[in-house]
């Protein structure tokens, strides 16, 4: 069948009229017919033949596949392998298209932030919404800079205490090697030793604040920016076909480009939607944020304040009764590591 087919095609001169149409052919359906069946159901094993010369080679050294066909070989592994060929493909195209879409949506935001940049193009403005981001901003870098001080303490802190535990035990040693002064040393390790265990009960007390403001800082404000950000990429994607659909608006309206107008208008009402959406979400981030943000701190600066004026008044029973209030529990001495060093 293929061999008779390229055969018509190969020797058949196609008549042209005088305007330039063709002109019909009485051999012409039976080949059109056999050309669609061969592009629609695809070469046969058991009629193809296997040409071991070149493209338009004579027929000599043409072998049937019929004389190598294999006793398993069946019409149902053919489709199969056609099948997963098509799956194949169809992965392939399925991630083109991703890719084509990206560049696409890529380029038209680079274009809207370039026309922003120097004051080409115009932008959705929610003033009220951009000033309580940039308070918000504003406010983690302020207790960005609390953490880092709190921590400070902490550190030096610990490292006073350290001391004066060592000084305790060095007052201690004195006392029993030096019998002329055993009280004045004895008196000396006990205050030093007193000291440091309120120091271990400040220390447990500022650990705790400053775990609690890394918290806010770091996970909570961070979550809120994170949806910041996501709501300013989708401003920028909705601006950018805005000022599209706009410029389509503006020219021709035949046939083509209507179609395009109605494709970016589409695709228009989709980041409409999706940033309006991250727009709401934001707003109850930020409400929730603040909130959540006065209480935390409400809690924190009270112990904060209890706790350093428990210490510095030499008042243990309260520096320990501060501890209750607010559920914070001491590492046990014999730990490895000082309870004000757990959550550094």
């Amino acid at each position: 069948m293929t061999e008779s087919i390229m055969s018509k095609a190969a020797t058949m001169e196609i008549p042209i009229n005088s305007n330039g149409d063709t002109g019909t052919l009485t051999e012409d359906d039976s080949l059109e017919q056999d050309l669609q069946q061969v592009m629609v159901s695809g070469p046969n094993l058991n009629e193809t033949s296997i040409v071991s010369g070149g493209y338009g080679g004579t027929a000599e050294g043409i072998i049937p596949t019929s004389s190598i066909k294999g006793p398993n070989m069946h019409h149902s592994s053919s489709s199969s392998s056609m099948t997963a060929d098509e799956m194949t493909r169809g992965v392939a195209v399925e991630k083109l298209e991703t890719v084509k879409k990206w560049g696409y949506n890529t380029y038209k935001c680079t274009k809207q932030m370039i026309s922003e940049r120097f004051g080409r193009g115009s932008r959705t403005v929610d003033l009220e919404l951009e000033a309580q981001i940039e308070v918000l901003r504003d406010t983690k870098r302020k207790y960005e800079n609390l953490l880092r001080l709190a921590r400070a303490l902490t550190n030096h802190f610990y490292n006073m205490v350290q001391t004066q535990h060592a000084l305790g035990d060095t007052f201690a040693d004195l006392s029993q090697k030096s019998p002329e002064l055993r009280d004045e040393f004895g008196f000396n390790a006990e205050t030093q030793k007193l000291l440091c265990k309120n120091g271990e009960t400040l220390l447990g007390a500022v650990n705790f604040f400053v775990s609690s403001i890394n918290t806010l800082v770091n996970k909570t404000m961070d979550d809120t920016l994170m949806t910041i950000k996501m709501y300013e990429n989708a401003r920028l994607e909705f601006d950018a076909y805005r000022s599209d659909l706009e410029e389509l608006s503006l020219g021709p309206r035949d046939a083509v480009a209507m179609a395009r107008i109605d494709a970016a208008q589409q695709q228009y009402h989709v980041h409409k939607e999706k940033y309006e959406r991250l727009r709401s979400d934001v707003i109850i981030k930020l409400k929730f944020l603040e909130e959540n943000k006065v209480k935390v701190m409400h809690k924190q600066l009270l112990l904060f304040h209890n706790a350093i004026s428990a210490y510095f008044a030499g008042n243990q029973q309260q520096l320990e009764q501060t501890l209750k209030q607010f559920n914070i529990k001491l590492r046990p001495p014999g730990a490895d590591k000082p309870s004000w060093l757990e959550e550094q």
